[in-house]
This record gives structure tokens, sequence and C-alpha cells, in this order.
């Protein structure tokens, strides 16, 4: 189930279309492990399960992904971390 972290009840229409959480499947952002780059933080896209590095990350390969695909939910790939984000409204659910 997901609930908005915002104090209204509603989530927006990207994070209310997920209906089943896509993990990573190793830790490591796909990109920079390439170019032997390091990253913060991961962050998993809940349209082609792709992980890849934050915005605190030097490459902000995630956001960069969101933008360029349109692919607008990614869920945090940090153990202990259940949220989502939508990029495309801003907005972050807890699942």
């Amino acid at each position: 189930m997901i609930k908005s972290t915002a104090m209204e009840e509603e989530v927006c229409e990207h994070l209310s279309a997920i209906k089943s959480l896509k993990h990573a499947k190793e830790y490591v952002c796909e990109e920079c492990i390439k170019t032997h780059d390091t990253w913060m933080h991961l962050r998993t896209c809940q349209t082609c399960g792709v992980t890849l590095c934050c915005d605190s990350s030097p490459n902000q390969h995630a956001s960069k992904h969101a933008h360029k695909s349109g692919h607008p939910v990614v869920i945090s790939a940090e153990p202990g971390e259940r949220w989502l984000w939508c990029y495309v409204d801003e907005e972050m659910a807890d699942y």
C-alpha cells in the first residue's frame, strides 16, 4: 500500500499507478559501474527496473534517466528505506 508523506492523503497519478515494486537486482549504479565512477545512493526505476544513482551523486543518473525516458517513478534502493519518488510531480510516498 502506498501512502503519501505529504499532509494530504492522495498521491499523484504516477505513484498511485504503481501496483507492484521493481527492486534492484544488484546494489550498483548500472551507469557508474561502466565508467568506474562512484555514487551516493541508488534508485530503481519502476517502469524498466534499471538501478541508477541519485541527485546527491556526481552523475545523477536516475533523474537523467527519468527525464530522458519519461519514466516518472523510482523507489529508493537503499537498505531500510521504503519510499517512492515521482519526478514529474515531485511527490514522495511511503510503501
